[in-house]
């Protein structure tokens, strides 16, 4: 080999050297640590990208004293340095891939302050994704069973129907690109789409508190399907007549149009009344709320599980107590037609006998050393009194006779004439129409 030739061979080798060098080596990089609750399966080398470009990859994967994953990244010069503001997410390519995840980076607002380099993104600033088997891991066994169910029932409901599955199909191209531009319209303000995320979270934590309900209504959901499945040749019936329907309903919906025109003079009419609406909204609400136990409460009473415990039951037997109360009812009211003569005499006499029975009461109540010294016993009249010069005189009668006569009914004193007559005869008592069937002369004798 010629000197000349070695010359030319060690040029090449250094051009290739310098070649390999400036294509191989990277550009200047600025490294930061982000802080996640949990790394996400990330591994190193995988993506950091900004509106899905690659601008680093992560270095390092390591847990602080914290227990968080501190994930250190590399950011190419072109997109450093990063500033405050900026959120880092852990994303995934898809839902069933498990080495397909990447960080990617909403970059804080251009004057912001730049961070260093090394700077560290907290928790606060990051998010980490959810996978699969953490949304499965929150389902309790029932829950699972039901989703269990719900796969099923899809495989029943498709059983028999592939040929109108293949005409849907056909349809799948178009939906999903729909679909790609409402989620496209979802994405585009990821603040409110983090806020209905959570509102979402915060309604599924509601409804699972009331999963009982939520159970009858699946429940009574699927009998209602059952019900229109079983009516399928009437449903076909009645949407083949649907257009006719709708073409019949244009001029209807025509004339609406005027209606609505005039109902707006009532909506401006009504405009004024309801500005005080809504707080009296505001005011009802601490009130419904505390009715709540209340309406509990009124449910358990109308309907509660068993027999003859609740208002319901209740209800049912009234038409049978209303056949038996109701002859009761015209006897009572009878009844009481007949005992008002009997009572408008006794009436008179409550005085003496309410006087009669407070006054034995206290006579007999006192007593001595040697018992009760005031006894009270029935008499029927033994003596008769003839008056005399003297003052009078007993005359013993037959106690046969006696009790005869008393309890003949011959006995007919009026009220009051149980004592000696008042000086401004007020006693015995006389009813003005004197229909009272007493006789006054009846009194005690002596003035």
């Amino acid at each position: 080999m010629t000197i000349a030739r070695g010359l030319a061979l060690a040029a090449l080798v250094v051009a290739i050297a310098v070649v390999a060098v400036v294509l191989l080596r990277d550009g200047d990089a600025h490294e930061y640590d982000l802080v996640f609750i949990t790394a996400g399966q990330l591994v190193p080398d995988d993506d950091v990208q900004v509106g899905g470009r690659r601008i680093g990859s992560i270095k390092e994967i390591t847990l602080d004293d914290d227990n968080l994953a501190r994930v250190r990244v590399e950011i190419e010069d072109a997109f450093a340095p990063l500033r405050e503001g900026t959120e880092a997410t852990i994303r995934m390519t898809s839902l069933s891939g498990v080495a397909n995840r990447y960080i990617t980076l909403t970059m804080g607002p251009n004057n912001a302050r730049a961070l260093p380099e090394g700077s560290t993104i907290g928790v606060e600033h990051t998010t980490t994704q959810v996978d699969l088997d953490q949304l499965f891991d929150t389902f309790d066994p029932e829950t699972r069973k039901g989703l269990q169910e719900v796969i099923q029932g899809f495989a029943t409901q498709y059983d028999d129907q592939e040929a109108a599955a293949n005409a849907a199909a056909e349809y799948f191209n178009p939906a999903l690109s729909t679909t790609r531009r409402v989620v496209n319209e979802l994405t585009r303000d990821q603040q409110a789409l983090d806020a209905f995320l959570t509102n979402g979270a915060a309604a599924t934590s509601a409804l699972s508190e009331r999963s009982g309900a939520i159970t009858e209504l699946v429940s009574n959901a699927t009998a209602a399907g059952q019900a229109i499945a079983a009516e399928r040749r009437s449903l076909s019936n009645a949407l083949g007549q649907l257009p006719l329907t709708l073409r019949r309903a244009n001029t209807t919906f025509v004339n609406l149009r005027a209606t609505i025109d005039d109902l707006d003079v009532l909506v401006d009419a009504s405009k004024p009344a309801t500005k005080e609406l809504a707080p009296l909204m505001r005011e009802l609400r601490p009130l419904i709320r505390d009715a709540r136990p209340t309406v509990a409460d009124l449910r358990t009473l109308i309907r509660r599980p068993g027999a003859d415990d609740d208002a319901t039951d209740l209800l049912r037997k009234t038409p049978e107590l209303d056949r038996i109360a109701g002859p009761a009812f015209r006897e009572s009211v009878t009844a009481l037609d007949d005992a008002t003569p009997v009572l408008e005499f006794a009436r008179p006499y409550m005085p003496d006998l309410v006087g009669t029975l407070r006054s034995l009461g206290q006579n007999t109540a006192n007593y001595d050393a040697n018992g009760h010294y005031a006894r009270v016993q029935p008499m029927f009249a033994p003596y008769t009194f003839t008056e005399t010069p003297s003052g009078g005189l007993l005359t013993p009668r037959d106690p046969g006779a006696a009790v005869t006569g008393y309890s003949s009914g011959k006995v007919a004193r009026c009220p009051g004439s149980a004592s000696q007559a008042p000086a401004d005869g007020s006693a015995p008592w006389r009813d003005s129409d004197g229909e009272l069937d007493c006789d006054p002369r009846l009194v005690p004798p002596g003035p």
